[in-house]
């Protein structure tokens, strides 16, 4: 039995982040600045990978600081107060096609914790980098609907249009570091 192989997140070469309908006729792009992150994993293909992720909901960036004080207030994450979300999964399920699988976990956001499946790719392990480093990449995407995790702030445009889409898309580029 190999011995298990601890990853840590490469926040220069990682980014976690979101997408969500504006006014129901454009998008709004964010990520989070500050996260931590592990990968534990005994097989090379990470095909049993675990994944831990704590993300500091205070590091929110849209390129708008008004919007993102907005998102930091009880209208949204209520940063004061919930501070950090993080994710932790639970199984990992093959797709048929190779490297892709569908990652199942737990979400929590203002301590609400709710079961959620991303889409994972795996796109390969570099055994040494330039710096004499082992590197691995991934590709995560999925969606969740905000309204399950309490950001419930809405307004209905005189178009009908919600101000803000209940669907919230993930899009998270790894690079992960091999530190064990």
């Amino acid at each position: 039995m190999q011995e298990q192989a601890k990853w840590v997140l490469d926040p220069s070469h990682t980014k976690v982040g979101f997408s969500v309908r504006h006014f129901g006729i454009s998008e709004t792009d964010g990520f989070f600045r500050n996260y931590t992150g592990t990968v534990k994993t005994e097989k090379e293909d990470f095909s049993d990978l675990q994944v831990n992720v704590t993300v500091q909901i205070d590091s929110i960036d849209t390129n708008d600081a008004q919007r993102d004080a907005h998102l930091k207030a009880d209208d949204f994450f209520n940063a004061e107060k919930f501070p950090e979300m993080t994710f932790e999964s639970t199984t990992l399920e093959k797709t048929a096609t190779a490297n892709e699988y569908k990652m199942h976990g737990n979400l929590t956001i203002r301590d609400i914790t709710k079961p959620v499946i991303f889409d994972l790719e795996y796109a390969g392990t570099v055994p040494q980098d330039p710096f004499g480093n082992t590197k691995a990449g991934f590709f995560i995407s999925g969606s969740i609907n905000r309204q399950d995790f309490g950001l419930s702030f809405n307004v209905m445009l005189g178009t009908g249009n919600l101000a803000v889409s209940d669907k919230v898309k993930i899009n998270i580029p790894v690079q992960l570091l091999k530190v064990a």
